[in-house]
């Protein structure tokens, strides 16, 4: 048995100022809504942040942004944030932007312990300053660090009480490999079962990676509303 959460403002305890924390999800799709605002009322501050994108100013992590709680992101989108512009204009964030396919992969490295690999995504951009370059096979490839977090909030569709959760279409994005990747892996489930109603076959990420869970509902906002 997981520690199951009947707080959302108890499950995020664990994220102290300073902390370096996950958020699953990829724009407002997939992202454990519940436990940012938690997160928002906790107050916790000075934060580091790694997430696909910072949310938009009025929902997701852009709450966090609102409230001066993150120091640092790591990220590789921000294009649906004023606030995070601004942020970054005035010095008030620190950004380490970072190709998607190699965010990715830090952080799948980091839950697999493998500490670091090489990719030959931007070679000869500024994101290659400072980083060593090796040549295999006569190309160059940069050396990329993995990425670990005191805590990740991941979202899905089902979980049970050991911790296995099944996530819904494209909302499994990046959320299996930060539950693999945090010291301590929190995750907010649309519905929480007892094991014998999951598919062994279906489950993305097995409860050996996940501490504890609660159950909430979302409101699943849309990022752009796209209409005929």
């Amino acid at each position: 048995m997981k520690k199951i959460y009947t707080s959302f403002e108890e499950a995020v305890k664990e994220v102290k100022d300073g902390s370096t924390i996950m958020v699953g999800g990829f724009g407002l799709v997939g992202i454990p809504e519940n436990l940012i605002l938690a997160l928002v009322e906790s107050n916790a501050k000075h934060l580091t942040v790694i997430s696909n994108n910072c949310g938009v100013d009025d929902w997701g992590l852009g709450l966090l942004l609102q409230n001066k709680q993150i120091d640092k992101m790591i990220g590789s989108y921000v294009g649906e944030n004023k606030e995070f512009e601004r942020q970054v204009l005035t010095g008030e964030l620190e950004v380490e932007l970072v190709p998607q396919g190699t965010l990715a992969e830090r952080i799948r490295a980091g839950g697999a312990g493998i500490p670091a690999f090489y990719t030959p995504a931007g070679v000869g951009t500024p994101i290659a300053e400072g980083v060593e370059v090796r040549n295999f096979d006569g190309k160059d490839y940069l050396l990329q660090k993995a990425l670990k977090a005191d805590v990740s909030f991941v979202r899905a569709a089902k979980g049970d009480t050991h911790g296995n959760l099944i996530y819904n279409k494209t909302a499994r994005n990046f959320n299996p490999m930060m539950a693999a990747a945090g010291r301590i892996t929190i995750a907010e489930v649309e519905a929480l079962v007892e094991p014998t109603e999951l598919n062994p076959d279906q489950i993305h990420t097995p409860g050996i990676y996940v501490q504890g869970l609660i159950e909430g509902q979302q409101e699943k906002r849309v990022e752009r509303l796209t209409v005929r």
